[in-house]
């Protein structure tokens, strides 16, 4: 199997289950602050890393050092922050196509930021196509907008975008992945201290112990914190960051099909245009690196 198909694979798995943090983060605010939810979700997956690696963390110096505290800044510390305050104020869909702007705010950090690659118009016609899909599924209810929940969900995406070329970055270091992931845990996590010690009056440790918080709580630390951050900085490497993104499309795609096959819900004629759509534009933003790689094997 090559390193790209591997790369992809790990995409895939990343957004399915990330596709899915939405609803748990939902329903632990009814229990926890954000700030809870995000310190408890990451110290879970730090320790779960930090069993797996074994390996004690050392620095090494500003030169690389400085790339894993911002990674952990933006893409721990930052992003889920802000999207789990959004979540208090609008509505989880919301956030969700919200969210999947992400890969083209990361083409244009790349190209215009860091002066690196270029847009191509099939990538812009492949956004185009997605976000519209991504609208259909999304929208298919009722439209409920709040401008300060998207707003702050709109600035999560700039951060994530930011994470996503730092991890790019990092990914050229050479360091064991669950390694270089337990080491940005490790940042994010202390930049979430200060936030939480002003937040919390008391701490109910009961609360840990209810059932549907506790596997929920276990669902993000260990699946889609220590696990897909692993997986997602494998598909970084690969693929790099503004190929890997395009994969942040399918997440409210994956979202609808989920509610339908474990929750029943009816799949209506919108939310199945809008998936077609949504893999119409996945395929068209791939078109020109598939084309690049067929060129390049002749």
């Amino acid at each position: 199997m090559s390193q790209t198909l591997k790369g992809h694979l790990a995409a895939s798995v990343t957004v399915l289950i990330w596709a899915l943090t939405f609803i748990s983060t939902k329903i632990l605010l009814k229990h926890f602050l954000p700030i809870e939810i995000l310190f408890i979700r990451f110290l879970i997956g730090f320790v779960v890393l930090a069993i797996v690696s074994r390996k004690i963390i050392y620095f090494k110096g500003w030169q690389e050092e400085k790339y894993f505290l911002f990674a952990g800044l933006f893409g721990v510390f930052l992003y889920y922050y802000l999207e789990n305050v959004a979540l208090t104020y609008t509505l989880a869909m919301n956030v969700g196509i919200i969210g999947s702007v992400s890969p083209f705010v990361t083409a244009l950090l790349s190209r215009f930021v860091l002066k690196e690659g270029t847009i191509p118009r099939i990538f812009v016609l492949g956004f185009m196509c997605s976000m519209v899909g991504v609208a259909l599924i999304s929208f298919s209810g009722t439209l409920d907008v709040n401008p300060i929940g998207d707003g702050l969900a709109l600035l999560a995406t700039v951060c994530w975008a930011a994470y996503s070329l730092i991890l790019n970055k990092i990914g050229h270091f050479g360091y064991n992945p669950f390694f270089a992931t337990q080491k940005i845990f490790l940042y994010g996590l202390l930049f979430m201290v200060p936030v939480l010690f002003f937040s919390i009056d008391s701490l109910s440790l009961s609360r840990l112990w209810v059932p549907e918080n506790l596997l929920n709580l276990l669902f993000l630390g260990v699946g889609a914190s220590a696990i897909c951050f692993v997986t997602w900085g494998f598909s970084v490497k690969s693929l790099g960051a503004v190929r890997a993104a395009v994969y942040i499309y399918t997440i409210p795609m994956l979202t609808t099909l989920a509610s339908v096959l474990i929750l029943g819900e009816p799949l209506r004629l919108k939310s199945l245009i809008g998936i077609l759509l949504t893999l119409t534009g996945l395929f068209l933003s791939e078109l020109p690196n598939f084309w690049r790689q067929r060129k390049f094997l002749r």
